[in-house]
């Protein structure tokens, strides 16, 4: 008997969720609310939002995107961090509003990382003691919260620099994310490996994939089979992790989501 395929969730937003309410909850399917990167709506009236009617009955894994928006979270200005800091609490509260228990947040690590790093052996650790130090509240806050924090690729090139990142700092609720269209930017345009590589290099790190699709050279966020990402191979590597990572479809246009997903369907890659 062959294993269950994988179940497929969806990025949306306050505005799209109910359109897609009754395929969300037809399968209990995980969700990331996606509002909640913005300062703006961070620092609003957010608790008086209709979303909590708006996700009634829905038991599914649910996640927030964290704030990303004007910072990185390896600032060397001590003055940045503490807005760091603050800006990705802000997150947690949020997600501990909405029940959430997972929130992405963005890797640090550019090109010119990559292509410097080596010339002084520090450089790695210096970058993963400023995130330490940035992030500690954090962590601390997502252990009490039960709220896994997943550190997703942006330009990361060497995809083991973010996994080893995350070890560094020393939680269990410190893991990594995967952003597919993200990998194949930099597959194409960087000389990174493919997509199907990330998955590999993460392991059972892995608790959160945003999957879209690209032509690797821009951050397209299409729906699946729109782009040239090698699907097949990276469900085969899915398939190798007993991480059971949430499979997010975050798509530019929300309404494609259902296409999308049922690309990966015909395909027989996922449900």
């Amino acid at each position: 008997m062959s294993a269950p395929l994988p179940l497929l969730g969806a990025a949306l937003s306050v505005k799209s969720i109910p359109a897609h309410r009754d395929w969300l909850l037809e399968r209990q399917r995980d969700l990331e609310i996606q509002d909640f990167s913005r300062a703006e709506v961070l620092d609003g009236d957010w608790r008086a939002s209709e979303i909590k009617r708006m996700l009634d009955g829905h038991t599914g894994r649910r996640g927030i995107h964290g704030p990303f928006w004007g910072f990185k979270i390896d600032s060397h200005d001590p003055l940045i961090r503490r807005a760091v800091t603050k800006r990705l609490l802000q997150g947690l509260e949020v997600a501990e509003f909405l029940g959430a228990t997972q929130m992405v947040i963005h890797s640090p690590f550019t090109t010119w990382d990559h292509n410097n790093f080596d010339m002084t052996p520090e450089s790695r650790q210096d970058l993963a003691e400023r995130v330490r130090i940035t992030l500690a509240d954090v962590v601390a806050r997502a252990e009490q919260s039960n709220c896994e924090i997943v550190i997703e690729n942006i330009e990361d090139k060497d995809p083991r620099d973010r996994v080893n990142l995350a070890k560094a700092l020393g939680s269990a609720k410190v893991r990594v994310s995967l952003d597919t269209g993200h990998a194949n930017y930099a597959h194409h345009s960087t000389g990174a490996p493919p997509v199907d590589y990330y998955v590999e290099a993460a392991s059972d790190m892995l608790s959160h994939v945003h999957l879209h699709d690209s032509d690797g050279y821009a951050d397209r966020h299409w729906a699946p089979g729109e782009g040239n990402i090698a699907w097949a191979a990276v469900f085969r590597a899915l398939g190798r992790l007993t991480s059971n990572p949430r499979l997010i479809l975050e798509l530019r246009n929300h309404d494609h989501v259902r296409a999308g997903a049922a690309h990966l369907t015909a395909l027989g890659l996922a449900e």
